[in-house]
């Protein structure tokens, strides 16, 4: 497992099939914030409100300079049906062998009902033009979540 990240640190680089058939890599939004957010599933309860949020507010973080990328283990197909579905206007990265997932701390130990498992723990990187990480959310409540982000990238 990777250390855990701080603020301060350079961000993992990735390059991940993304959503309609593309491939996205931080490398290629240099110059830019980028908002990395990580989630356990597409098209679940928790999930489709995070992404409706920061679609919500999309126009808002572009004009701010900044990109929203969700990441999740869910296929490329799944996550153009999730955006299909729900008209989400974010781009969606799939991890599916879950090494970004690993590199960013993300894939932990979690319990439901008695159950033990693990999975991806809703966390969001605010990462800037430069590639260094400006700001950690783990263990991320969706209500306004997206909102504190935005009010955060206004201030690079």
């Amino acid at each position: 497992m990777a250390k855990e990240l701080k603020i301060g640190d350079r961000a993992p680089v990735f390059k991940l099939p993304a959503d309609g058939d593309d491939e996205i890599s931080l490398k290629s939004l240099l110059g830019k914030a980028v908002i990395l957010y990580f989630y356990p599933k597409d098209d679940t309860s928790g999930c489709t409100k995070e992404a409706i949020e920061f679609t919500n507010l999309l126009t808002k973080f572009r004009r701010a300079g900044a990109v929203i990328l969700g990441v999740s283990k869910d296929s490329v197909v799944a996550h153009d049906k999730f955006i299909k579905k729900h008209k989400l206007k974010v781009r969606l990265l799939s991890d599916a062998d879950g090494s970004l997932c690993e590199k960013y701390s993300v894939w932990v130990g979690k319990s439901m009902y008695g159950r033990k498992y693990m999975g991806i723990e809703r966390s969001t990187f605010l990462i800037d033009g430069k590639g260094v990480i400006k700001d950690i959310w783990r263990k991320v409540k969706v209500a306004n979540h997206a909102e504190a982000v935005l009010e955060r990238v206004k201030q690079l």
